[in-house]
């Protein structure tokens, strides 16, 4: 058994998600920003790479103290699970995952990671043993399902969303399409990786809707099995 996994990512009107220096690009508005709090808030966990972490430092906190209080009266944690894909604990001890907010957090880990380190992040978070050198995804969805998960978000970046969809382990896409054209052939886009060779392979979506929101899109996808 696994959660309801579904990917959540804004992109550029030329499908990159942020510059080639991996440096954080502000794509979408208010309008946008108000639906990802939301849809956090809804989500029992929330899941990024450890790329997106070095990177971004994101705290994937709920900012909306109404939501946040209404997961209170549900008897929940103000902010969802964080989880952390992070297959050699490279995860820093001061990023702000680890500590802004109350709630639950999961590093995620593979056996080639140094004992040393994984000890260290013990201090501040879970950590979930998957997978021999790389973190097996399908294994850590399991587990989150075991603990309660039933729907997961994630929220990048593309070699994290890239290896989901690889392994058939993704159920919705949710791209909110900028106004802004990013460009550069080394420019991370939301599902990287390896990528599918043969077009057999390739995933398939069917539209769920499309909306305008700010000076963009939302559209959402669902993943054909």
């Amino acid at each position: 058994m696994r959660p309801f996994v579904f990917v959540n990512i804004a992109m550029s009107a030329d499908g990159k998600i942020s510059t080639r220096e991996r440096r954080q690009v502000k794509i979408s508005g208010k309008e946008d920003f108000s639906r990802v709090d939301r849809i956090k808030a809804e989500s029992d966990a929330i899941m990024v790479g450890i790329g997106t972490v070095l990177a971004d430092n994101p705290s994937l906190t709920v900012k909306s103290p109404d939501l946040r209080a209404g997961r209170r009266a549900a008897g929940r944690d103000e902010h969802p699970i964080r989880v952390v894909v992070d297959g050699h604990a490279r995860t820093p001890l001061d990023a702000d995952i680890l500590h802004k907010g109350t709630g639950k957090r999961i590093v995620a880990v593979s056996k080639r990671a140094p004992p040393e380190k994984v000890e260290a992040l013990r201090e501040h978070a879970a950590v979930v043993v998957a997978g021999e050198e790389t973190v097996d995804l399908a294994v850590l969805l399991d587990e989150l399902h075991r603990q309660g998960v039933r729907r997961l978000m994630v929220e990048g970046g593309g070699t994290l969303i890239g290896a989901l969809f690889a392994g058939g382990l993704v159920d919705e896409l949710q791209t909110f399409v900028g106004n802004i054209v990013i460009g550069g052939k080394d420019a991370p886009t939301p599902a990287d990786g390896a990528g599918f060779l043969r077009e057999e392979d390739f995933t398939r979506l069917r539209l769920i809707e499309a909306v305008r929101l700010d000076d963009g899109l939302l559209i959402r996808w669902s993943v054909e099995k």
